[in-house]
């Protein structure tokens, strides 16, 4: 990469794009090299070279999502900011998937944007404040849902021995029904679709 960090603005509104290049051309070590909508925007990525390529998601014609794996086929060594007005977890997930190494909300303030785009052309990964929030509580979340109460524990140690429904029952001396109800639950927590599969399951995800 050369000193000047080389920026490609991709967005369908002519404002927004006006807007971040006279923004992002005012900055010391930052070079606009063009700007596109999504149906140019690979074809103007070839043509230019930007070290970086800021990007949106919602776009008619071609959206961010369908653009982002052409460039990543055509200049795998372009760094991907998607500066979106999404603050959906899913478009987030999506975009990272897809080889973004940022991800701003439009709201952001200036000041992160242009950092973001220095950050991102330096090999880091950006994300909003609000979507860091949004990743911690669904990793946690995930992470509630993966937790196994004692007795659902006690159960499954019981299915790896290969003991029926009923014999589980007899053991544990509750009614079948209970125990068909526990491994409802914990194959849900699990996210294993039967019984069959318990013993592959690694016993170190198991611990309540």
């Amino acid at each position: 990469m050369t000193d000047q960090i080389k920026v490609l603005v991709v967005d369908d509104e002519p404002v927004i794009r006006d807007g971040l290049t006279k923004i992002l051309s005012h900055e010391p070590g930052i070079s606009v090299v063009g700007e596109a909508d999504g149906k140019d925007a690979v074809d103007r990525a070839v043509s230019t070279q930007p070290d970086v390529v800021v990007l949106d998601l919602f776009m008619p014609v071609i959206n961010g999502l369908e653009v982002m794996p052409q460039i990543r086929e055509k200049l795998p060594n372009s760094r991907l900011l998607i500066l979106t007005v999404s603050d959906n977890e899913g478009d987030l997930y999506s975009a990272l998937k897809l080889g973004a190494q940022g991800y701003l909300l439009k709201n952001s303030p200036v000041e992160r944007i242009i950092d973001g785009v220095r950050k991102v052309a330096a090999g880091e990964t950006v994300l909003s404040h609000q979507m860091v929030g949004k990743l911690a509580a669904d990793i946690q979340h995930r992470g509630e849902e993966r937790r196994l109460s004692t007795r659902e524990a006690q159960i499954l140690e019981l299915l790896r021995e290969g003991l029926t429904n009923a014999q589980i029952a007899n053991k544990l001396s509750v009614e079948e029904s209970t125990v068909k109800t526990h491994i409802h639950h914990l194959l849900g927590k699990l996210h294993i679709k039967n019984r069959t599969e318990v013993s592959l399951f690694p016993r170190r995800h198991l611990r309540s």
